[in-house]
């Protein structure tokens, strides 16, 4: 006895949900890419119980890594002209901005190369901001 088959079927593949999957990708990869910290240069910051959050209208970021490079706003500048490049960003800002400068410095440096820098800054006449981390 020869049993036939009705329907023939063909293979399928069902492709509804992906765009569901497709849109939980999307979104999650955007909220973790503004959890992301903006800093690319990476220094281990010194400990301090009495840190806190600075926000002011307009801010310099100079970091000094553990090797003793410097940089402003995320550009590699030598240490001589660390006072030059201060100054001509300096000299942009407006009669109702505020200038800060952010200072990271990597905690095993020595205490001389953070107080150079900051010389640099007491002669330009601009706060300076030393950033630090509570312990954990």
């Amino acid at each position: 006895m020869k049993i036939e088959r009705r329907k023939l079927r063909t293979a399928e593949v069902y492709t509804a949900s992906l765009n569901d999957i497709m849109f939980f990708l999307l979104l999650f990869f955007l909220i973790i890419s503004t959890m992301v910290t903006p800093a690319a240069i990476r220094v281990l910051l010194p400990n301090a119980s009495t840190s806190e959050q600075v926000v002011t209208k307009k801010n310099i970021h100079l970091v000094i890594t553990q090797d003793l490079r410097y940089y402003i706003n995320d550009k590699e500048i030598a240490k001589i002209d660390i006072e030059p490049e201060l100054a001509a960003i300096l000299a942009t800002k407006t009669e109702n901005e505020e200038m800060n400068v952010l200072l990271q410095a990597d905690r095993s440096l020595s205490l001389q190369d953070v107080v150079d820098v900051i010389d640099i800054g007491n002669k330009l006449r601009v706060k300076m901001v030393l950033f630090t981390q509570k312990p954990d």
